[in-house]
């Protein structure tokens, strides 16, 4: 039985004249009287007297057509609802950022700034783990509508990215510093540049790991390039973060994200300014996305970037 053989049954049973309903449903009348015959059918019994001037319903009829209302009005009603939550759906933004920018950006100021202005985000947490080309297919597929993500000309996402699908708009600057665990007495357990006879513990990122790229160059094109022996190798900086922490090495972290470890003495500075490292911190969209939300979104982040009032 489907829902529009009952809303032909009503019609019938309203007109009481079966060209009249079939003109009123858009059907011929041969289809009305098919699907009201295989109604009949199904509830095992007639239910329009088609021996009377006009129509009339058969007891049973009259019992079918209000139980017919009631199913034609539920289905309706629950027809209704679920377009609104697809709607409601199709209007929020699939955001995806590393676990590191969740941390220290997304959840602390995208968050913030989409509730502001009521623009529902959310987050695919599977992201949090991804590696730099994740992004830019789930971007390019539609499978998400905003990346946020570092930046810097040697990441290979950079290039990636430098396509003509894709925007960007930069949210905010950012540095990675080189940090190491304190001793009993607060000191660095480990300095920068070390020594080659003696070098120091390094704490890295995996090859496939955003930042790699960008320190292999710095370290390479430092002018006293540092000595380091590599001792464990992460893809987040997270990761990083915790190894350094127990005091297994010195290793480079963007500074938001280690900003409260120096600031109560759990991490001390390995090097000073000639050590760190600029990159950007930046948001991209694919240009073939027309959701209206994500337009939106856009233009209000831009907005708020320009006239610096995105709150860090």
């Amino acid at each position: 039985m489907e829902v529009r053989w009952l809303d032909d049954f009503i019609a019938l049973a309203r007109t009481r004249h079966f060209s009249r309903a079939a003109e009123e449903r858009n059907v011929t009348q041969p289809t009305l009287s098919r699907r009201i015959k295989l109604l009949e059918e199904e509830m095992g019994t007639t239910l329009i007297d088609r021996n009377s001037l006009p129509l009339s319903l058969t007891p049973a009829g009259e019992v079918f057509l209000a139980g017919a209302e009631q199913m034609s009005r539920i289905a309706r009603e629950t027809r209704s609802r679920c377009n609104e939550i697809r709607e409601q759906q199709s209007n929020r933004l699939t955001f995806a950022t590393t676990q590191t920018l969740y941390i220290s950006l997304y959840h602390a100021v995208i968050l913030p700034f989409s509730e502001q202005h009521q623009l529902p985000i959310d987050l695919n947490l599977k992201s949090t783990s991804w590696v730099g080309a994740d992004f830019v297919n789930a971007l390019a597929q539609g499978e998400c509508d905003l990346v946020l993500c570092f930046w810097h000309p040697d990441m290979k996402i950079a290039q990636d990215l430098d396509d003509e699908r894709f925007e960007s708009l930069t949210v905010a600057s950012e540095l990675l510093v080189p940090v190491t665990a304190n001793d009993a007495e607060g000191r660095p357990l480990f300095t920068l540049p070390g020594d080659k006879h003696e070098p120091l513990p390094y704490i890295g990122y995996y090859e496939n790991a955003f930042m790699r790229p960008v320190l292999d160059r710095f370290i390479q094109q430092h002018p006293e390039p540092p000595q380091l022996l590599t001792m464990n190798e992460n893809v987040h900086s997270v990761s990083v973060k915790a190894m350094i922490k127990e005091g297994f090495g010195l290793g480079w972290l963007p500074q938001r994200l280690a900003q409260n470890s120096l600031e109560h003495g759990s991490l001390g500075l390995a090097g000073g300014p000639e050590w760190q490292v600029p990159v950007e911190i930046r948001i991209y969209r694919n240009r073939q996305n027309v959701q209206s939300t994500l337009k939106q979104f856009w233009v209000l982040l831009e907005q708020a970037i320009q006239t610096g009032s995105l709150a860090f």
